[in-house]
């Protein structure tokens, strides 16, 4: 008999849905079954988000990280975001006709922290050589840097990993990264020469968008504005616009990339007590959503003015 199939949908380019796609595959493997095969399938906020039946081709099919399918091939879901349904029918699917191992709770800052909370008192299971991954998931995912120059340094393994994850081109080094996180120190998957030979260029290219998101912001003293669509730029580090501008509350920018025109919108864990907007709920409004305290918004490919007008009107929003 062949082995059982997982197939496991993550948050793609992103440290905690990688995260949190290896602390579950481990958890699978040592305490359910460990003659499982894995399968790893990356998903991406668009602005047309469906959940495809071809998505749900395992003997068990997982999302971690990612927003909720009512799919009745769905056996395991966890998530930590505010949006974490697509409509109120998801929503209360959820909550009356589920039929898998479903969780969800937005109190967490990472869902890699969640899942292993969940695993270890439900289930009764802890792996040790995971905790330096949770534990780095957690201060990502959440923010708990200690200061913006140690966000944006990128000092530590995790956060250069961080670099690759978000901005290596497609799934295939994701994915390959997830399977070294089940079982290498986060010091030695950074060191692997296939890692380190694309980190540095992507590193280099951190720092030169250190100096064009100062080229192109507007910082009035609680928000910060940019729009990277002309500079080609599909992400940065978000953390770069508050070691900038750090006695600035919320940051709000507009860029471009292959598969979604985007708005993201965040705030200052270093000014946290300054924050008072839910920042989830007012990018629900447009169509996407997040935390609390950081989301985004994504519009089709090419919906530049679209996205520059929501932009514009959050920036006001935020001054208010």
């Amino acid at each position: 008999m062949p082995p059982k199939s997982v197939r496991v949908l993550y948050h793609d380019h992103c440290f905690d849905g990688s995260a949190s796609a290896a602390i579950f595959s481990q958890f699978y493997h040592d305490h359910i079954d460990r003659q499982a095969a894995f399968q790893y399938t990356g998903m991406a906020h668009k602005a047309d988000q469906l959940f495809e039946d071809s998505l749900f081709d395992g003997d068990e099919n997982a999302i971690v990280d990612f927003k909720y399918s009512p799919h009745p091939a769905l056996t395991w879901w966890f998530d930590h975001h505010q949006s974490a349904f697509l409509s109120p029918a998801d929503a209360e699917h959820f909550r009356t006709q589920r039929h898998g191992n479903y969780y969800f709770d937005p109190t967490f800052r990472s869902c890699t922290l969640f899942i292993a909370t969940v695993a270890k008192e439900k289930f009764g299971y802890h792996n040790a050589a995971l905790d330096e991954l949770v534990r780095w998931a957690d201060i990502i995912d959440g923010a708990q840097y200690k200061s913006p120059e140690e966000a944006v340094a990128l000092g530590a393994a995790a956060m250069k990993l961080t670099l690759v994850i978000e901005a290596a081109k497609g799934s295939d080094i994701v994915q390959q990264i997830i399977g070294h996180m089940r079982r290498l120190p986060l010091d030695e998957i950074i060191a692997l020469p296939e890692i380190d030979a694309i980190f540095r260029p992507l590193h280099a290219r951190h720092l030169s968008t250190i100096d064009v998101i100062g080229q192109r912001s507007l910082a009035d003293g609680k928000v910060i504005f940019f729009d990277l669509i002309a500079d080609g730029l599909e992400g940065y580090n978000k953390f770069i616009p508050y070691y900038l501008f750090p006695d600035n509350i919320y940051t709000v920018s507009v860029s471009n990339s292959t598969f979604r025109t985007k708005v993201s919108v965040g705030s200052n864990p270093w000014q946290a007590e300054r924050v008072t907007h839910n920042i989830a709920t007012i990018c629900e409004r447009y169509g996407g959503g997040g935390h609390s305290k950081v989301g985004a918004i994504s519009f089709p490919v090419g919906a530049v003015e679209e996205a520059r007008k929501a932009a514009a009107e959050i920036v006001a929003e935020l001054h208010t």
